[in-house]
């Protein structure tokens, strides 16, 4: 029988090569609001949310100066960072708006509602929120049945600031 992984995985934490550390932290801590929670020597630095030893990890051992693999190539899609609830997603994508930093996509997968950008060394990143899994779509058998339907930016960054007055 083949191994199963356990229901409890998660995804613990990316690790990222970049080209300037303190350029990428400027953005993962400046920008997306991660705490730095580490500086290991000049070459990596240690990010996290809620106290936890690290959600983002950023080094530049084989990467300093280096530039973004090429279109085209194998490698990391994106990194998917969930949020609790719609406000927060809406508040994240109003700073990264703020920031001056262009968003590449955003959609209503049925399951989730996601924005799409870029950080600074061209790596991909998606800040979402799940809906409840009791309303994901499904096709007539019950089978899951994601989307990929426009998302209203405006409307997200809408509910955010109502949420925070």
């Amino acid at each position: 029988m083949p191994y199963h992984a356990p229901p409890e995985a998660r995804i613990g934490h990316v690790h990222l090569k970049v080209a300037d550390l303190d350029r990428a932290i400027a953005f993962y801590s400046g920008v997306l609001g991660f705490d730095l929670v580490q500086r290991y020597g000049a070459g990596a630095a240690f990010l996290s949310a809620g106290g936890y030893h690290h959600h983002i990890g950023l080094n530049t051992w084989d990467s300093k100066g280096g530039k973004p693999p090429p279109p085209g190539s194998t490698g990391l899609f994106h990194t998917a960072f969930l949020y609790p609830d719609r406000a927060s997603l809406g508040a994240a994508v109003r700073a990264v708006l703020d920031a001056g930093i262009p968003l590449e996509g955003a959609a209503d997968h049925g399951v989730s509602e996601a924005v799409y950008l870029r950080d600074p060394d061209g790596n991909g990143v998606e800040l979402y929120r799940d809906r409840p899994d009791s309303d994901w779509p499904r096709d007539g058998n019950g089978e899951l049945a994601m989307i990929n339907a426009p998302l209203d930016v405006a409307a997200l960054i809408a509910g955010a600031r109502t949420a925070a007055s």
